[in-house]
C-alpha cells in the first residue's frame, strides 16, 4: 500500500519540482546518500548533494571553513589528494563535497548551491540516511542531525533519517538493499511533508528525526513493509517533562525512539524536535505535525 502511495504521488511532485538540498554526515561518496539522491531525482524531485568530503560522523554541529583535500584525498578515492576546498563529480555537477563539517556542507548547500541550480532557496533540507541510528541523545553529536537543524537555522525546514542497518559502503559497489529500502522511505515520507503544504511544510524552529529500524530480515525487506509512528526523542521525566500530543489512546505520552524502532513489526520512529537544543518540541508543535500528516502514522501494537 505504501509503494503504491508513492508512485501515485509522483505525478504531483514532477508539476510542482520541489527542489531539495541533501546532505548526511558519512560522507558525499557513500552508498546511503547517493541512493537517497538517485531515488528522490526518480520522484521527480530536483536535488543538488552538499556533504562533506570525509566522514564526518560525531561531528555534531561544529562548523568551520573548508580547506583543500589533504594528502589521502577524498572518501573511498572520490577525489585526488590536493582538490578543492569544495568540488563536484566531473559528470554530475549537482553531487557536491565540502571539505569541512555536515553543518558547513548544509550551509553549503543552501547558501551557495541552491541560488545557482534552483534560482533560491530550497524547498526542504534532508540529511541522510546515516549509517546506523540516531536515537534520543545520540542526536546531540549526530552530524546528519546537526546539519538538518542547521538548515531550520537558515529557514529551511529539515529532516534527519537515521537507518539501523549497514555500514559505509563506497558509491560505487553494489547497492546494498537496505540502501535502496531506507531511501525509498525517506523519499516517501519527504513527499508526504511536502504535500501536506502549504509552506513553510513545518513550524519554524522545528525538524523531524527519523530512524528506520533494521532492514535485514525478510519481514523488514521492502518498503511497504514499514509504518511511521509519532515518537519523542528523550525519555520522559516525571513531574518535569510536559506532556506530548494525545495520540493512539497513549494519555499524553509519546513512545521513545528506542521503543518504537525496537518494536517486532517494522516500525519507524518520527520526533518532532526543537532545531535550537535537539530535544523534543512542545505538544503543540508536535499537534501541528500530527495535523499535517496524520494520515501517515500508525499507532504501536
Amino acid at each position: 500500500m505504501r509503494c503504491t502511495a508513492l508512485l501515485v504521488l509522483a505525478p504531483a511532485l514532477l508539476a510542482n519540482a520541489f527542489n531539495v538540498v541533501v546532505s548526511n554526515d558519512d560522507g558525499w561518496a557513500e552508498q546511503n546518500v547517493r541512493t537517497l539522491v538517485t531515488t528522490l531525482n526518480g520522484a521527480g524531485f530536483s536535488t543538488v548533494l552538499s556533504s562533506p568530503a570525509e566522514n564526518q560522523s560525531g561531528t555534531g554541529s561544529s562548523d568551520e571553513e573548508p580547506e583543500t583535500v589533504g594528502s589521502d584525498g577524498c572518501q573511498f578515492g572520490s577525489c585526488p589528494p590536493g582538490s578543492p576546498a569544495v568540488g563536484f563529480n566531473a559528470t554530475d555537477n549537482k553531487l557536491n563535497y565540502v571539505n569541512s563539517y555536515p553543518v558547513t556542507s548544509i550551509k553549503y548547500g543552501i547558501q551557495t548551491l541552491a541560488p545557482k541550480f534552483f534560482g533560491g532557496k530550497p524547498d526542504i533540507a534532508v540529511t541522510g540516511p546515516n549509517v546506523g541510528s540516531n536515537l534520543g541523545l545520540a542526536t546531540l553529536f549526530s552530524g546528519t542531525v546537526g546539519a538538518a537543524t542547521e538548515a531550520v537555522k537558515e529557514g529551511i525546514p529539515g529532516i534527519a533519517f537515521s537507518g539501523a542497518s549497514g555500514t559505509p559502503t563506497a558509491w560505487n559497489a553494489r547497492t546494498p538493499s537496505y540502501s535502496t529500502v531506507y531511501a525509498q522511505l525517506a523519499t516517501q515520507f519527504t513527499t508526504a511533508v511536502l504535500n501536506a503544504g502549504p509552506k513553510p511544510y513545518l513550524a519554524s524552529g522545528i525538524y523531524l528525526n527519523v530512524n528506520f529500524p533494521d532492514s535485514s530480515s525478510s519481514s523488514c525487506s521492502r518498503a511497504s513493509d514499514f509504518k511511521f509512528v509519532l515518537s519523542r526523542i528523550n525519555t520522559a521525566i516525571p513531574i518535569f517533562t510536559g506532556k506530548d500530543v494525545v495520540t493512539c489512546g497513549n494519555g499524553g505520552r509519546l513512545p521513545t525512539e528506542s521503543k518504537v524502532v525496537g518494536t517486532s513489526g517494522c516500525y519507524v520512529s518520527v520526533s518532532v524536535g526543537k532545531a535550537s537544543s535537539k530535544g523534543d518540541a512542545s505538544a503543540a508543535e508536535q499537534q501541528v505535525v500530527l495535523n499535517r500528516l496524520g494520515g501517515v502514522f500508525s499507532c504501536l501494537p
